[in-house]
């Protein structure tokens, strides 16, 4: 793989990993699985992770103020299926539970901004959404190694076939 086509590498795991819904720790997987560089995959993935959900955090009212306008009064009523399950975390584990927790029921971005209406100081959820990203994030990527490793898919991975020309 030429130095070209592992930035270009890089860059999706950036991207992916900075995306709501995608997660830092998938991403990290399936990069993993992919054939990348476990090392860098992890740090860019966690990176690209923790930036999105720090600028979340410190937009948050600038967000609310958006949001209530486009919804109006409503937005600040309904309450979904996933609100009620955070709500339930949030009263029974506080911040760091639903910090914890809610990256795996919900994603980090979603996780973040419950914690901040709920009750959490930005500082405070800051601190434990990194320490979040970055536990599941190795979790999994300690994970993926060793199940990469016993299928062992270690030096075939298919991204590698994927953009290679040959």
């Amino acid at each position: 793989m030429n130095m070209l086509e592992l930035a270009w590498a890089y860059g999706v795991v950036f991207v992916l990993a900075a995306l709501p819904f995608f997660e830092g720790y998938g991403v990290i997987a399936l990069a993993i699985i992919a054939g990348l560089p476990q090392i860098p995959v992890i740090l860019i993935a966690l990176f690209g992770n923790i930036l999105t959900v720090l600028l979340l955090i410190l937009f948050m009212n600038k967000i609310r103020e958006w949001r209530r306008k486009r919804k109006g009064d409503e937005a600040e009523k309904e309450s979904s299926k996933k609100a009620i399950r955070a709500q339930k975390i949030w009263k029974r584990y506080g911040l760091p539970g639903l910090a914890i927790i809610g990256p795996l029921i919900v994603g980090s971005h979603l996780t973040a901004f419950m914690c901040l209406t709920l009750g959490g100081t930005k500082k405070s959820t800051s601190i434990w959404m990194v320490m979040s990203i970055v536990i599941w994030g190795l979790a999994f990527a300690g994970l993926t190694h060793l199940g990469v490793d016993f299928l062992g898919y270690e030096d075939k991975g298919f991204f590698k076939d994927l953009i290679s020309n040959d």
